[in-house]
């Protein structure tokens, strides 16, 4: 089991997305079950709501998965890194510029979806092999610290986020 982090393992604004993981969870088995949640969820939308907004000037549903699957191939990149032993800072990245330039909305959600829960399990596979000395290597990401298990706990709770959003806009 990955502990959860401590409040110097991460910048202060990704503590809301710890507040998304259930106390004592387990961060490996919280990112099967989420995806197994997301996957449940995404397949009840139609493609024809998925390619709309749920408010003027928001992002699109497939513009939002897109958006996750950024999220989490930057993110794993990142903890990868760090647990290599990479002492270089990671780059941030502009989400804004991402979704814009990722055409999510030319393809099927279906496909999104698919992307998505392929990038997670690979993640899921790659991650449970962390030794407890990898998982909690420190180094800078986006001009803030973390640690390998803090970045794990951000991907979730950033998902989870989502996840809630996706199911109170459209209603899934």
């Amino acid at each position: 089991m990955i502990p959860r982090p401590q409040p110097d393992e991460y910048a202060p604004y990704y503590a809301d997305y710890l507040t998304r993981i259930p106390e004592g969870a387990d961060v490996l088995g919280f990112l099967s079950t989420q995806l197994d949640a997301l996957l449940h969820t995404l397949a009840r939308i139609p493609d024809s709501a998925a390619a709309a907004s749920w408010q003027p000037g928001k992002w699109t549903l497939k513009q939002e998965v897109g958006h996750l699957i950024d999220v989490e191939r930057i993110f794993s990149y990142r903890a990868t890194c760090i647990a290599r032993g990479e002492q270089q800072p990671q780059p941030g990245f502009e989400q804004e510029d991402y979704a814009r330039e990722a055409g999510s909305d030319l393809r099927t959600l279906a496909d999104l979806a698919r992307e998505f829960e392929m990038l997670r399990r690979a993640n899921l596979l790659q991650f449970a092999h962390l030794t407890p000395e990898q998982a909690a290597r420190r180094g800078t990401a986006g001009g803030n610290p973390f640690t390998v298990r803090a970045i794990l706990h951000v991907m979730a709770g950033h998902t989870q986020r989502h996840l809630e959003k996706i199911r109170k806009h459209y209603g899934k």
